[in-house]
């Protein structure tokens, strides 16, 4: 059954952290937004990344200068937006007199400290890797290192925070309900959506669509009717596993490969480690992307070339791989395409299209917020920027301070055990309390379901986060999976499914 049009300003395709956070800045402007996700929110690219804010080090090599000191200013804005989920990390990196020279390095991270205006983040300092405790699990023949500062960044979560504060700011948020068709008619956009789970067709009059599909960003492109690109991306795949960590400490590693990639090898989930990326031209289909034997062989490599501990394929717990959508600007080499996102807008027929190619999980709020200075010809009453001082739900913590708040929720719930309040604190923050929802014991938060899992976590996702399969709780919206035995996930996904009929119902 189709229902009649629903007048909106806005429709943005893609539930990836583009999508969301260009509905959450238009959204806050005051326009009337509906963003329609045809999967799960940060189902496709932004699950699938290194979870990390940075500037790209590397791609100082490329000239990128710009590119490098952007992101580095935005590092220091979402470090403040969502302390919960966004934190600093300090990156070990060896030197290996056969890769870059030392003073090359030591350019680069000068000029990684000084090009966006660092405040929270400590400076490089050169390391004795025989001396030091970060050189203990390195081979001793690399005596020489350096130590600079990134931030880790829980991808999923951030994609997830940005809809809901689309939503808590009037926006509709439509999952697993693909844009069926897109035409122009009489000045505005006919757009149509259905709903994979119900089979509701839904139709809006939109006076403005913006296309953030990601890797389908030029699928979507094709299937509008009468829109105009010559743009286009190129899909490259990068891979991660995941194993057991192998050394002590928080710090992370960073180490160059034979082919000059460098490799990232980040503390992961407590007792574990990823390590990624490879950077390959990817042709398939991006619904279809998993890591090669090849792959996973080359970052095993990677790291074995640097420490003791020598990784085998045994120990490789699991693996994911994304398609990053990046902008084709005819380089041949995957890795030296730019990262830099690109807006394409067409105007034709009174009615915009805004086509939104590559760009990063560092630089989302820019780019939504640059992507609203684009049509403000469209929506010329439309509010003024608001996303660089505002906090991202559950980031509403004093002086961004996450470890005085951390003390704080030990304090309020002294039956929560420390392991659930670091779970707690680090996934919701200051909404927290919404998921405990008043509990004042261990048995007040439901069925236990293994590791920190609780009942009230899940419905809580369930209710808030639009989480509508037991794999959005433990994959995206937490990593649950990680932590828990095949029998206890599959026990989970039974409930939720019996949980979530009866709560249809």
């Amino acid at each position: 059954m189709t229902s009649d049009p629903e007048m909106i300003d806005l429709f943005v395709i893609g539930g990836g952290i583009n999508g969301a956070g260009i509905a959450r800045d238009a959204a806050g402007r005051g326009l009337k937004v509906v963003l329609c996700e045809k999967d799960d929110l940060a189902q496709g690219t932004s699950s699938r990344s290194g979870k990390l804010v940075h500037g790209g080090l590397r791609y100082l090599e490329y000239y990128e200068f710009r590119l490098v000191r952007e992101a580095l200013i935005e590092r220091e804005v979402l470090m403040r937006s969502a302390p919960h989920i966004i934190w600093p990390m300090r990156f070990v990196l060896p030197h290996s007199p056969q890769d870059r020279p030392a003073w090359l390095v030591r350019l680069g991270l000068f000029l990684y400290d000084n090009l966006g205006g660092r405040q929270k983040l400590p400076g490089t300092r050169t390391l004795n890797l025989r001396r030091d405790p970060e050189g203990a699990p390195l081979m001793n023949q690399y005596a020489k290192g350096f130590e600079y500062s990134d931030c880790w960044v829980d991808d999923a979560r951030l994609v997830v925070l940005n809809a809901v504060d689309a939503a808590e700011r009037g926006a509709e948020v439509l999952t697993r309900s693909p844009c069926i068709s897109a035409r122009r008619e009489d000045g505005a956009w006919t757009v149509q959506t259905r709903s994979d789970l119900t089979g509701e067709t839904r139709t809006f009059r939109a006076r403005c669509v913006v296309n953030c599909a990601g890797p389908w960003v030029s699928d979507v492109i094709g299937r509008v009717a009468g829109a105009n690109s010559k743009r286009n991306v190129r899909l490259v795949k990068g891979s991660h596993i995941i194993v057991p960590k192998f050394w002590h400490g928080n710090n992370a590693y960073l180490v160059q490969n034979h082919d000059r990639r460098v490799i990232f090898i980040n503390p992961y989930e407590g007792d574990k480690a990823l390590i990624g990326t490879t950077d390959i031209a990817y042709e398939g289909r991006a619904e279809d992307v998993k890591a090669d034997e090849s792959e996973i062989e080359y970052l095993i490599a990677a790291v074995n070339r640097y420490f003791k501990e020598k990784l085998r394929r045994s120990d490789v717990l699991e693996t994911f791989s994304g398609v990053r959508p990046l902008f084709d600007d005819g380089q041949g080499n995957p890795s030296a395409v730019t990262r830099d996102y690109v807006f394409d807008l067409d105007m034709n027929g009174g009615a915009p299209l805004l086509n939104v190619f590559g760009g990063k999980i560092t630089t989302f709020r820019e780019l939504a917020e640059r992507g609203m200075h684009r049509l403000q010809e469209v929506f010329p009453d439309m509010g003024p920027d608001w996303t660089e001082t505002a906090t991202l739900p559950g980031g509403e913590i004093a002086n961004a301070d996450y470890e005085s708040y951390a003390n704080l929720l030990r304090e309020l719930h002294p039956w929560m055990p420390r392991k659930l309040v670091h779970h707690y604190g680090r996934l919701y923050g200051a909404r927290t309390k919404d998921v405990v929802a008043g509990a004042m014991k261990l048995d007040d938060l439901g069925r236990h379901f293994g590791g920190q899992l609780y009942e009230a976590e899940a419905r809580y996702l369930t209710r808030k986060e639009w989480a509508m399969t037991a794999e959005d709780i433990l994959l995206r919206r937490t990593k649950h999976y990680l932590h828990l035995t095949a029998a206890e996930r599959a026990a989970f996904a039974k409930w939720f499914e019996t949980a979530a009929l009866a709560d249809a119902a």
